[in-house]
């Protein structure tokens, strides 16, 4: 039976740097796209007042943008 192993305090940083190496487009695009200058039309799109504090915080909407760019 094998065993995974849990993921060491820095092996997330060793993969990724590993990744950035062999020429991974999305660490590209990061250096070349400001996500941030896409920051007010998201933010007025989903621009609500909430109720309460209750429940789970939004998800950051860049972060959103960036996804349905990236699908």
């Amino acid at each position: 039976m094998t065993r995974l192993r849990q993921p060491g305090l820095f092996d997330i940083e060793e993969r990724a740097a590993q990744l950035a190496d062999m020429g991974d487009p999305l660490v590209g695009l990061k250096a070349r796209i400001d996500w941030e200058s896409f920051r007010p039309e998201p933010n007025r799109a989903y621009e609500k007042d909430r109720k309460s504090n209750a429940g789970a915080k939004p998800i950051d909407v860049v972060l959103m943008f960036n996804v349905r760019v990236l699908q």
